[in-house]
């Protein structure tokens, strides 16, 4: 198998990435985010050495309605996190990728301009490739890098929210919303999924003449939550008030991620959570080296063209073609035994 130009040796990343040197481990995401088969033993390698120094920072998922101040929030909270707390902040942004083309504008480290200049923060920006859930297909395995690395918080900041953008709350402790005052309908815009899984609420924006605003919609979503039943274990998720941009109600914010932390610890939740996520974890790489494996059958990919034509022109449907090409791909596989 072709090697990829210009890779170190797995000793060299895995030596990086624990004395935190910040290009060694943008250099191992790219290893561990490379759809090139040649980068899947090494990615393994790395991540295979790296596994027991993970698992000891705060994984904390942000999501929110576009313009909702995500990046300025996080932004804020990572200075918050630095100056006054003295800890080291990896951020993981994630960019829509264009369905035309396939490009992602990567943007976040400008949306950041203080947070990036900081010794101890680290703001690594990715396409979504379009994929779904408001994450990478390799958020996990950037996540776990970071750990390594020794960032004690790892912020997750998905694309927006929606239908779909939830997978973020499988694979981080705390999952905030972030939400505007004085929209309209308050609930009308988010789902009821979101919201059964939130473990906190912060309507950002809440400065100036928002601010009344934003205390009504407080209490909208306050009586909106009150209507799920408790998590478990029994905690009840928070709603504050904040405004990133002048820095009022953020460490009141986090404070909240900190007493879900020494809540979750305290029943033993923290432990059976993070197991969870190893589960889905381990779930998904199946799905993704299934689907890989689908993309890369010789059948499949010769068939493709011609079905793909044919459900365009109406000459056959979805559902069949998709059998087609199933059938097709196990009968392959089951030569192969």
């Amino acid at each position: 198998m072709p090697t990829v130009p210009n890779r170190l040796l797995p000793a060299q990343y895995i030596d990086g990435v624990i004395a935190c040197d910040r290009a060694v481990l943008a250099r191992a995401i790219t290893v561990v985010e490379s759809d090139h088969p040649a980068d899947g033993d090494l990615a393994e390698a790395i991540l295979e050495a790296l596994l027991p120094l993970t698992g000891n920072s705060r994984r904390v998922g942000i999501t929110g309605v576009p313009g909702v101040g995500k990046s300025t929030f996080v932004d804020t909270l990572g200075l918050h996190l630095i100056r006054q707390h003295g800890e080291k902040v990896a951020v993981l942004t994630v960019d829509p990728s264009s369905p035309i083309s396939g490009g992602s504008i990567l943007g976040d480290k400008t949306r950041m301009e203080r947070l990036a200049t900081e010794d101890g923060a680290f703001i690594r920006p990715s396409p979504s490739r379009g994929h779904l859930g408001g994450v990478t297909r390799r958020t996990r395995e950037t996540m776990l890098l970071c750990e390594a690395a020794g960032f004690t918080n790892v912020l997750v900041e998905t694309v927006g929210v929606g239908q779909s953008e939830t997978a973020v709350r499988s694979m981080t402790d705390y999952f905030l919303l972030l939400m505007l005052p004085g929209t309209g309908d308050e609930l009308q815009g988010i789902k009821r999924g979101i919201l059964e899984m939130v473990d906190g609420m912060a309507i950002n924006k809440a400065d100036g003449d928002n601010i009344e605003r934003a205390e009504r919609a407080c209490a909208d979503y306050l009586s909106a939550l009150r209507l799920f039943p408790p998590a478990p274990g029994g905690w009840t998720p928070r709603v504050l008030l904040c405004s990133a941009r002048t820095g009022a109600g953020v460490a009141e914010v986090w404070q909240c991620v900190l007493d879900h932390q020494a809540f979750m610890r305290e029943s033993s939740l923290l432990e059976s959570r993070r197991r969870e996520q190893s589960l889905a974890w381990m779930r998904e790489l199946i799905s993704i080296g299934l689907e890989d494996e689908f993309g890369r059958d010789a059948r499949v990919r010769a068939r493709l063209p011609q079905l793909e034509r044919e459900v365009r022109d109406g000459a056959t449907t979805p559902f069949a073609a998709a059998r087609e090409l199933l059938a097709d791909f196990h009968s392959f596989a089951r030569q192969k035994e």
